[in-house]
């Protein structure tokens, strides 16, 4: 992992795979900033080399949603960390966030429009995700009857994410916030897939992370809709193809896990990324900018 930076008027606290967080130099006042870097993760590592400006596309697709979360898409605005009006360090702008330090909940909020992933796999097991029954028949890659919310517990750096019940989560962090973030997510999940579709894009499943402000309230938090945190296919190529691999057209890093999945057994340190998907993946990643700041696609 890379050292992280020396920032004025700020201590490093903290790194994680891909952000590295900051607190004020003079003590804690309820606000922290978080750098999106350009290391990639798959399968809960951090990979070598990084994807070259992707802290900074990142962080502009994350704070575009958070607009449009907060009332700019017309729907009932979502609380977010960001704190207005803050300024951020001349060596990380563009690609950092200054926020209001939250109560995290420990769980990632997934949600499911379609099956893939690892939700595919456990299908074709137990014909479930995240103990959830789905219908017979489904194919790889095939729209769900309703999103789903198939919630994973956060594990600690190193260690793997898992997928949880919504049982489990209830007994984590509790019956009432539970449900609320649930409803929260599904709701947010619906809401971003229509802007996406408008601009001919699927938004095949996302994860959404919360935390709790002082007086209570559930807040949209970290990165939301990102690349890195969404898969993202092209809705042409999902209505035509006629495999996994046609249909899922992908606009995120699945670039980077299909070659490690075929490169790596999943023990020991992973291999380097070619150059060539270093390269692919980020021609991705700003592809997938364009597409969702345009204009909406006619029809």
């Amino acid at each position: 992992m890379t050292t992280p930076e020396e920032l004025p008027g700020w201590t490093h606290s903290y790194s994680g795979k891909v952000r590295d967080l900051y607190v004020p130099a003079g003590g804690a006042d309820g606000r922290l900033l978080v750098v999106a870097s350009d290391r990639v993760s798959a399968f809960d590592y951090a990979l070598q080399p990084g994807i070259p400006g992707k802290g900074a596309l990142l962080t502009t697709l994350s704070l575009w949603w958070f607009d449009r979360l907060a009332g700019g898409d017309g729907g009932t605005p979502v609380p977010n960390h960001l704190v207005a009006d803050a300024a951020v360090p001349d060596a990380v702008a563009g690609r950092a966030m200054v926020v209001q330090a939250l109560d995290m909940l420990p769980i990632e909020c997934v949600v499911r429009g379609y099956l893939t992933g690892s939700g595919w796999a456990e299908y074709e097991q137990s014909r479930t995700v995240c103990g959830i029954p789905l219908p017979e028949g489904l194919h790889n890659g095939d729209r769900l009857p309703e999103p789903i919310f198939t919630p994973a517990h956060k594990a600690p750096m190193g260690q793997h994410d898992e997928n949880i019940t919504f049982a489990q989560t209830a007994e984590l962090i509790g019956a009432e916030h539970a449900a609320a973030v649930r409803d929260l997510s599904i709701d947010i999940y619906r809401r971003a897939a229509a802007t996406a579709l408008e601009r001919g894009l699927i938004l095949a499943d996302t994860k959404f992370e919360f935390g709790v402000a002082g007086d209570g309230t559930i807040t949209l938090a970290d990165e939301v809709l990102t690349a890195d945190s969404s898969r993202y296919w092209d809705a042409a190529a999902w209505r035509e193809g006629s495999t996994p691999a046609e249909r899922m057209a992908s606009f995120d890093k699945q670039i980077v896990r299909d070659w490690l999945a075929a490169h790596w057994a999943k023990t020991g340190e992973p291999p380097t990324l070619p150059a060539d998907i270093v390269a692919r993946t980020a021609a991705r990643y700003r592809e997938l900018i364009d597409r969702l700041t345009a204009a909406p696609v006619p029809g």
